[in-house]
């Protein structure tokens, strides 16, 4: 069977994604997560008498928390099979690839496992985030001066 032939009758009966239904989906999900992290930073902010600014850094670390313990607990997985991106995209999704990496060569040691392979799915997101953080604030020093 030639090759062309093949990829059509692939396409023709591999079953579409609900597009819509998982970006509504995504989109709801995104928003509670968006609710939560609001919540989180009201709640530090008046409990402790914080600034909204160091109340924000109790909130991400909140929520790296929780996406870490999710993650060993097994749920993490299974709620992101529901509500895609609405849990991926957020700092929990980032907590989800560290830790999974990490639990996934946990038995190859902390140095050569945990250590070694922590950053394997993060490291782009990292490296990417720098560079473009670098980039732009020169571009903000050229364009608008110090």
């Amino acid at each position: 069977m030639e090759k062309s032939k093949y990829q059509k009758i692939v396409k023709k009966y591999t079953p579409k994604p609900p597009i819509l239904k998982n970006g509504v989906v995504a989109f709801i999900i995104g928003g509670i997560m968006g609710v939560l992290g609001n919540f989180l930073v009201n709640f530090y902010s008046y409990s402790f008498d914080l600034s909204s600014k160091d109340a924000s850094v109790f909130m991400i670390i909140t929520l790296v928390f929780l996406g870490c313990l999710l993650t060993c607990l097994g749920f993490f997985d299974k709620w992101v099979n529901f509500a895609k991106c609405g849990l991926i995209v957020p700092i929990t999704g980032f907590a989800h690839a560290m830790m999974s990496a990490a639990l996934e060569y946990r038995k190859e040691g902390l140095v050569t496992g945990v250590g070694a392979n922590m950053f394997k799915l993060a490291g782009s997101v990292i490296i990417f985030g720098v560079v473009s953080a670098y980039i732009f604030g020169l571009l903000r020093i050229i364009i608008m001066g110090v």
